[in-house]
């Protein structure tokens, strides 16, 4: 038929010519196309701008051109009735009511044969279908094998044993058809020197095995002053009684990063930090020894910015979030020798200065030196990020990520074990709906396996880094599997404003661990974001994604009923006995209910028309933010202190942001979502919101977290709020308002640049 159709055609071709060429389109549809040079006027003048010569019609005698066209006319109605007999496909009924046309090879594998048409997203499957065929695919018992195939003794970045994981890794995407791709990075990774080891002096040496990667390194000597957390305010304290100039802080870890501690510590002048695990916060054996780092950043510090694809590629240069003082970890035991013998004031009783190590007095020191030595170096390792995807149907370009971090500092099971093996699972589960059920996605899952992550997220930061400039448009929400399941109790999430509602309706559909109540009932009903939101911190493997990179994203985690934190974190006791006595030995069951949380926020992601991503969760946060701004500039007005200044202009922006969020809120309550176009119109300014909120006033490399609500730095409206230098908070009100109002814009998505061309 094709050979009849194409020979009609070249007669035909020679006979006439046409101002309009069928030119096939990107998504394989053809559509009609000017040809200006073939025009001619009816007059048989010649157009402006026409060729001057076209070739003169091929002439035929009209008897002999009938005869050949009554033919070819015979031949293709024969031929089409020949092929509509001989070749009639079963024909399935789409959700438009429209029949589609699809092929079999026969063997009934769900596999498409070379010659298959898929048929549209979910074309027999509802949601309701969708999301139990999910939540029946990933069951505990099949998480107590992969639990148990990924409970590795070592897992250190860039070592033999995490190379070897990740080579697993890619061949179980490979066996799932997922075309898996590995991302090498080239980085820096602080270790300690086996042959000139960390020590503290004080009376007699000791030389802790734990440490703190990219600590300044050094020997510092100062006065001994205990600073209780590190906070603000506790050094505040601290300094009112004690001078802080040059001494070494004593610090027990909690409530902060080890790296904001390190940073606070600095600023006020310290020479040195020592960090321990007390028996208040942790209730472990006094002997455990402590891992993390204190970069103030993610990432690779020594390629700010941009990927460590090849170090040799750019000067030398460091991240602004590197510590300027030597820091370390020590055991509870040594802290408490240290406290022992400090000297100076005791802590006030009506403060939270007091611990609970044994046979200790907290006091605040000052009166005592001590000699804190750091010999860390710098190790060159190669590390591979690996990626598996399921192709969307409709936007396969649109991609929700899921990515587990799979290194540790030693065992890591609940650091590293148990979201590789949600991560493994849930690959296998999209994997069978697509291959066996007929799931057809309309966008595209890329499943991601992160090393390096205990150095601060540095596998998935150099992949956000090397893709900077247009993973935007490309990755819509990254759901981050990291330390899902710390107890099984409670629940809280920690998340971008864009995915709240989503988190809320899911929680609906999920039940607790081991109960028939839902999330949503276990954790208050309408009262559920008071007791499941928390907000994001710089050392959540999610926050590169949110703050840095723009992109929706959240973390979420199962957890015992009176903590948040998981007291085995960055320690040789992170195993899987710890983590079944946390949750009562149903680590399976927490695991499965875990995954089904991401799966479901996954599927209703990639499965509906229009994303889930609600744009007016913002109003309360940029509401709250604006009205905190209102309130610091009142009154450093009415002090004298400003003169000139208004937040007027940033409440108007506020509300060209509401008036924004309104207006897709309204196109999509008027849109028709059987249409691919409009939908796809809607979801671009949708992804639009969250990167637009990325100040462009401020360098990746000095304030990599940019974002105006929930990054770090001068620049967000926490920080205007607080600012007492009065020339930068003119500046940074201005630029906040620029940013805010260019969001607004963005969203708005009213400026068609055809109309200006």
């Amino acid at each position: 038929m094709e050979r009849i159709r194409s020979a009609f055609h070249n007669m035909m071709k020679s006979e006439r010519y046409s101002r309009f060429t069928l030119q096939p389109s990107e998504n394989g549809e053809r559509h009609a196309e000017v040809n200006l040079s073939d025009y001619a006027a009816e007059d048989g003048a010649e157009a402006p701008g026409s060729p001057s010569f076209r070739p003169e019609p091929l002439l035929h005698s009209r008897r002999t051109v009938a005869f050949v066209i009554l033919g070819t006319v015979i031949l293709f109605v024969a031929g089409f009735l020949i092929g509509y007999i001989s070749h009639q496909k079963p024909m399935v009924e789409s959700d438009c009511g429209q029949s589609v046309t699809v092929e079999t090879d026969g063997t009934n594998t769900g596999k498409p044969s070379p010659a298959q048409t898929f048929p549209p997203p979910d074309v027999s499957l509802s949601w309701k279908d969708v999301a139990q065929l999910l939540t029946d695919k990933l069951s505990s018992e099949a998480f107590k094998k992969t639990l148990k195939e990924f409970d590795l003794l070592s897992r250190t970045a860039g070592s033999e044993e995490d190379l070897n994981l990740a080579n697993r890794i890619f061949t179980t995407f490979k066996t799932l058809e997922m075309k898996p791709w590995t991302d090498i990075h080239y980085v820096q990774l602080p270790m300690p020197d086996s042959n000139n080891p960390n020590t503290v002096y004080f009376g007699s040496d000791v030389k802790p095995a734990g440490y703190l990667a990219y600590s300044k390194p050094g020997r510092v000597e100062g006065r001994l002053v205990y600073g209780n957390y590190g906070r603000q305010e506790d050094l505040d304290f601290v300094q009112g009684r004690v001078d802080l100039k040059g001494s070494v802080l004593l610090l027990r870890a909690g409530k902060i990063t080890f790296a904001q501690q390190v940073d606070n510590a600095a600023r006020m002048g310290a020479s040195a930090v020592l960090i321990y695990l007390d028996t208040k916060d942790y209730n472990l054996v006094t002997d455990t020894e402590l891992y993390g780092h204190v970069h103030l950043g993610s990432g690779d510090p020594y390629t700010p910015g941009f990927p460590s694809f090849n170090h040799t590629q750019f000067a030398p240069t460091e991240s602004a979030g590197l510590p300027k003082i030597p820091a370390q970890t020590i055991t509870a035991n040594t802290a408490a020798a240290l406290l022992r013998n400090i000297g100076g004031p005791e802590v006030d009783a009506s403060t939270d200065f007091k611990g609970e190590l044994k046979s200790v007095t907290y006091k605040l020191g000052g009166t005592q030196n001590i000699t804190v030595e750091v010999n860390n170096v710098l190790v060159n390792k190669e590390i591979h990020n690996v990626f598996g995807v399921v192709k969307g149907f409709t936007d396969p370009d649109h991609y929700v990520v899921l990515g587990a971090q799979r290194d540790a500092w030693g065992r890591g099971y609940t650091r590293a074990t148990v979201g590789t093996s949600v991560l493994i699972e849930l690959a296998n589960a999209f994997h069978e709906m697509v291959k066996k059920d007929e799931f057809r996605p309309r966008r595209s899952i890329i499943f991601a396996s992160w090393t390096a992550g205990e150095f601060g997220s540095v596998g998935a930061t150099e992949w956000l880094e090397g893709y900077m400039s247009s993973i935007d448009r490309s990755v819509f929400t990254y759901i981050n599997l990291d330390g899902v399941v710390m107890g099984c109790e409670s629940f809280v999430a920690s998340a971008s404003p864009l995915l709240h509602s989503l988190i809320e309706s899911t929680m609906k559909k999920v039940s607790m661990p081991r109960s028939a109540s839902s999330m949503y009932e276990a954790m208050g009903k309408n009262k559920w974001q008071t007791r499941v939101l928390r907000t994001m911190s710089m050392e959540d493997p999610a926050y590169p994604f949110l703050a840095f990179a723009g992109i929706p994203s959240i973390s979420f985690h199962f957890i015992p009923e009176n903590t948040e934190s998981y007291p085995y974190y960055g320690t040789s006791l992170d195993n899987m006995d710890h983590l079944n006595y946390q949750t009562n030995h149903h680590t399976s069951e927490v695991t499965a209910t875990a995954a089904r949380f991401a799966g479901l926020m996954t599927l209703r992601l990639v499965h509906d028309h229009l994303l889930s991503l609600d744009v007016s969760g913002y109003k309360g946060p940029i509401t709250k933010a604006v009205s905190e701004i209102y309130k610091q500039v009142n009154q450093l007005t009415r002090s004298g202190q400003l003169k000139d200044v208004s937040p007027t202009w940033l409440n108007r922006a506020r509300n060209s942001y509401f008036r924004a969020a309104d207006g897709i809120s309204n196109a999509i309550a008027n849109t028709d979502l059987t249409d691919k176009e409009a939908c796809r119109i809607l979801n671009d300014r949708i992804m639009r919101v969250e990167h637009s909120l990325l100040s462009p006033y401020v360098s990746v490399v000095e304030t990599p977290f940019r974002h105006l609500l929930l990054g770090h730095g001068s620049h967000t409206l926490a920080s205007i709020a607080e600012a007492k230098d009065m020339e930068k908070l003119r500046t940074q009100l201005a630029l906040a308002t620029w940013n805010l109002q260019g969001c607004a814009n963005a969203m708005a998505g009213n400026w068609d640049i055809d109309d200006e061309i």
